[in-house]
């Protein structure tokens, strides 16, 4: 009988005793699981795609064991706004953004990758510039889909962009959509959710979107609202108009009874820095009487965009062709400059709001003669052109055969500090995901390609102290996964997917600048996606385990 009770004792001990094992084992790092709780010091196990165990996890071994002392293991990061739609095409490796620790990102700020009309998808085939590609999808989940077939290292996602749907029904013309029109944008926006599509995004300082009424915005909402889509929008004004456009998301957001987020939110030209308690109040005030607002921002104080920005929309109606056929014409090329020189807030005049064409830097160019003048300002090119600023600009959008990447200089610093420090805002590069070779060197992107989300890290959370640690790791993670209804990622929990960002908080840094902006951030050690590691010890392991993530309102074929 004692020896009976002895062998059952050894059998529980050595139960007890015996090593879990695991795919992936990270050990002895300083565990931030995105709840913006303390950290501490742990372990996670991976198995196969899944986050299988996190803790102290005495006695695990596994058949990869990553010795994270001294790193901080967080789960990846999310990028709200992200335009990597064509770059991951070129390059599915997502470098400047993988190597800062993203593994999501989000698309859709107004205008998406589908749907797609015949026409409309004729068009772009043959309109295409230095990038082409086959396009081999129609509905935005198809495109979702083409990317993880190419091959991609993030995750992807998108809003269904209100422009796309109403271009694809009304073309760029500056009219309301007859009642058959808006039965079927609607109808378009109802696909899309059920496809996975996050919501609806606008971008209303751009036409044709500038033509959008309130109204159609809040029909298209309703739609997104009963799949409990959100939506996002880039307003209708950052500067002048402010808090004007505040209140039209706000009223979009109880009319539709739907969840919203202000696209990088700004206090846009010196004129309006003054605004920043005023735009917290409304945000404040709207949350306390129940509505969701929330927030985005990229961490600098310059925008980009395209010389679009600073021409009123009306000469922009029926798209860049009949755009650019209009500033050949001297009458109107005289009514553009008097409305590009006169102060208002009937359109956003981002040249205006600049200050001075000193603030105004072109960094992309289309026509390969006009490259030399990249990473200029427009008053050294209105300097060799013998000409004023505004006449420049219009020259160039006539002779790049595009709208002209150009970066803006609008904001404070001490407003992005206090930004960073509001409880609802999260993070989003507005830029591409690209790499430092091939044909992205052809233009110079705004240094957010490279540097958004280390720059948090780095700057504002190391250097300057703007918010703790476990705040930014929240912000970057389970707040926007939250937001966005977003099922098992964005936190360090048991079943979730193993998404993780694994980084040096010492040395996390970026380095892209405006003058020289073609530079990888470091200090971002190791990234996992879906099990995959992709980053391993600072490098790329070209790995492109990248999955389709879909919204709430996704029905599964």
């Amino acid at each position: 009988m004692k020896s009976i009770k002895f062998l059952l004792l050894l059998i529980v001990i050595s139960s007890c005793s015996s090593p879990t094992n695991y795919d992936v084992l990270i050990k002895n790092g300083t565990i931030a699981d995105g709840s913006g709780n303390a950290t501490y010091t742990g372990s996670v196990g991976i198995n196969a795609d899944t986050i299988a165990a996190v803790g102290e996890l005495k006695n695990a071994t596994g058949n990869i064991e990553i010795d994270a002392t001294g790193l901080v293991v967080a789960p990846g990061f999310i990028n709200m706004l992200s335009w990597a739609t064509e770059s991951l095409i070129a390059d599915g490796k997502s470098q400047s953004d993988i190597r800062q620790g993203v593994t999501l990102e989000v698309f859709g700020e107004g205008s998406s990758m589908g749907p797609l009309t015949e026409n409309r998808k004729k068009q772009w085939q043959e309109n295409q510039g230095e990038l082409k590609f086959d396009i081999d999808w129609n509905t935005l989940d198809e495109y979702l889909q083409s990317l993880v077939k190419r091959g991609v290292s993030p995750n992807v996602a998108s809003f269904i962009g209100a422009t796309t749907v109403r271009v694809n029904h009304i073309g760029y013309e500056d009219r309301p959509p007859t009642n058959e029109e808006m039965a079927s944008m609607k109808k378009m926006v109802r696909e899309a959710m059920e496809d996975g599509a996050l919501g609806v995004g606008s971008s209303l300082i751009y036409a044709p979107a500038f033509y959008s009424s309130t109204e159609e915005l809040i029909e298209l909402c309703k739609v997104a609202s009963e799949y409990d889509g959100m939506y996002i929008s880039h307003m209708r004004s950052e500067g002048n108009r402010l808090l004007e456009s505040m209140d039209e998301l706000i009223r979009i957001a109880d009319e539709a009874d739907i969840r919203a987020e202000i696209y990088h939110l700004k206090m846009a030209g010196k004129d309006n820095w003054n605004k920043f308690d005023a735009v917290v109040k409304k945000i404040d005030s709207a949350r306390a009487s129940g509505l969701h607002i929330t927030t985005d921002m990229y961490t600098y104080t310059a925008g980009a965009t395209g010389l679009d920005a600073s021409m009123p929309p009306w000469v922009q109606e029926g798209g860049y062709t009949k755009w650019a056929e209009r500033l050949k014409d001297p009458e109107i090329r005289k009514r553009v400059y008097k409305e590009m020189t006169t102060p208002t807030d009937e359109w956003e005049n981002l040249m205006y709001a600049a200050g001075t064409p000193d603030n105004l830097l072109l960094v992309g160019f289309s026509n390969d003669s006009l490259r030399h003048y990249t990473g200029k300002t427009l008053t050294e090119v209105a300097k060799t052109h013998g000409k004023n600023p505004e006449e420049t600009a219009m020259d160039l959008v006539i002779a790049d055969g595009s709208r002209v990447g150009t970066v803006y200089f609008l904001m404070s610093e001490d407003n992005v500090k206090k930004q960073i420090a509001l409880p609802y805002m999260s993070f989003g590069s507005d830029a591409g995901s690209i790499a430092p070779e091939g044909l992205f060197l052809n233009s110079n992107p705004h240094p957010r390609a490279y540097g958004n989300f280390s720059r948090v890290l780095g700057k504002y959370v190391r250097d300057e102290k703007v918010i703790p640690l476990e705040e930014a790791i929240y912000k970057l993670t389970k707040l926007p996964a939250t937001n966005l209804k977003i099922k098992n990622r964005g936190s360090l929990t048991e079943g979730y997917f193993a998404d993780l960002a694994i980084f040096d908080p010492s040395t996390i840094q970026d380095h892209a600048t405006f003058a020289e902006p073609h530079q990888l951030s470091t200090g971002m050690v190791h990234v996992f996606v879906n099990g995959e590691q992709v980053l391993k010890d600072g490098e790329h392991t070209g790995a492109l385990p990248g999955q389709v993530v879909r919204g709430p309102g996704y029905k599964e074929n």
